[in-house]
């Protein structure tokens, strides 16, 4: 994957949603099926000095949306994409800078856009771990329509 990309997508997001550029979102890896997002706790802190849970569930949205638009794009699909349900387990405090994972089984993927490409909408579960541990996990339902 090139680092335009992942620069492009980046400044897809921030264009559109400009919270994720003061929250110092940032698409440090972006793969054919995976990302990884990176964002310091400073602007994200709460008044424990640890991560701010809001921020961590709208980064983990975040790197949900941007893989599927990472895959819709490649795929030459035009489409509305929106989190239909998301769900998040906060397991542990967030000491440090915030970092995003989100992978999909590249079978998974290809169904989701199949799927889509025949019926004109689709979903896919995307899961983003927090941290290592994970230190939260979000489970998010991204729905796509074409447009």
């Amino acid at each position: 994957m090139s680092g335009n990309e992942a620069r492009d997508l980046q400044a897809r997001i921030n264009a559109g949603i400009p919270l994720s550029a003061a929250m110092g979102y940032r698409v440090a890896v972006l793969g054919d099926h995976d990302i990884r997002v990176e964002a310091p706790l400073a602007p994200n802190v709460n008044v424990h000095g640890t991560g701010f849970a809001g921020s961590l569930y709208a980064l983990g949205i975040l790197t949900a949306w941007g893989l599927c638009t990472h895959l819709l794009g490649r795929a030459g699909l035009d489409a509305d994409l929106v989190v239909a349900k998301a769900t998040i387990r906060y397991r542990a405090p967030v000491r440090g800078d915030i970092v995003c994972h989100a992978a999909l089984d590249a079978d998974a993927a290809r169904d989701y856009l199949q799927r889509l490409e025949q019926n004109g909408r689709a979903r896919i579960l995307v899961t983003v771990a927090v941290g290592d541990g994970p230190e939260a996990r979000i489970d998010a339902e991204m729905h796509a329509r074409l447009s």
